[in-house]
């Protein structure tokens, strides 16, 4: 072997050990890319169904949960608030939830798979504001001395009965929306998914 050929094999061993630390370094470079443009499981989750357990919520009473980044309100309405219902069928905008917001399943009175459970996102149809809840009726509320219980938001003074339909002559365009959703028993709701797939 000649001078030549020794010098030949150091650049070529230098030049091999050269691709392969640049090898190491793109894959090194590749990856943390690649997997920052899948989805983190928080990310997943933010979209995910949502399970709640509704056998403590006693009649009367309304719990959150968060679904997609949105609060979700699930009320237990008692007879009275269920009564109060049809009563304001002529002050509320779409009283018969002819706009699409809510699943063909909760197109009822009620805007509901079961008449005392309502499932509604708690985000105001106008900016999107969250509304807070005025169960007291009457004067009592702060509202009206009419009132028979419902939704007030804060923001511009839109009202939504217990079903979360909008009243007359309020900014907010349409009623609450109803999330997709069903039950896996008496007392356990899956808000995000339904028997349709949605």
């Amino acid at each position: 072997m000649s001078c030549d050929e020794k010098v030949d094999c150091g650049r070529r061993r230098l030049l091999v050990a050269t691709a392969a630390l640049g090898g190491v370094a793109g894959v090194a470079t590749v990856v943390p890319l690649v997997a920052s443009m899948m989805p983190s499981e928080r990310a997943k989750a933010a979209g995910a169904p949502v399970e709640a357990d509704i056998s403590k919520l006693l009649p009367g009473q309304m719990m959150t949960v968060e679904w997609r980044g949105k609060p979700v309100w699930i009320i237990n309405r008692t007879p009275e608030m269920l009564a109060s219902l049809k009563k304001i069928d002529d002050k509320v905008s779409d009283p018969n939830s002819d706009k699409p917001m809510q699943p063909d399943y909760c197109k009822n009175e009620t805007r509901s798979i079961k008449p005392d459970i309502l499932v509604a996102v708690g985000i105001c149809t106008h900016l999107g504001c969250s509304p807070s809840e005025r169960f007291k009726t009457g004067a009592e509320s702060g509202i009206d001395p009419d009132w028979p219980g419902g939704f007030f938001c804060p923001c511009h003074g839109s009202t939504f009965d217990l079903a979360g339909r909008v009243y007359k002559s309020k900014p907010a365009p349409d009623n609450l929306e109803i999330p997709p959703h069903m039950y896996l028993g008496d007392a356990r709701i899956v808000i995000g998914e339904d028997k349709t797939g949605a």
